[in-house]
């Protein structure tokens, strides 16, 4: 078989797709990824941005600072509500 599939083929294809997924991945840009940041986040993450505690964070949510959502037991904050926050204060 003179059509067969050589180990250099092989060799040349592995370099041509790591090639191209190199390019894929230095191509998302940071507009791309500001378009995946979620509009909701946890609170874990939250208390990690803010490096404040679950009990902060709790006064917060009771206070009416801050919106929220219950699902499952978990609590999600509003991105938008926190960025408001940061503003409000940095006025004072």
């Amino acid at each position: 078989m003179e059509n067969g599939v050589t180990k250099e083929d092989l060799q040349q294809f592995g370099a041509l797709l790591i090639g191209t997924i190199r390019k894929m991945i230095e191509g998302v840009s940071a507009a791309d990824k500001e378009a995946v940041q979620p509009e909701w986040l946890k609170s874990r993450a939250v208390r990690k941005m803010l490096d404040i505690s679950p009990g902060t964070l709790q006064n917060l949510r009771i206070t009416g600072k801050v919106r929220f959502k219950k699902v499952l037991g978990s609590y999600y904050y509003s991105k938008e509500d926190l960025v408001h926050l940061f503003n409000e204060n940095q006025d004072k």
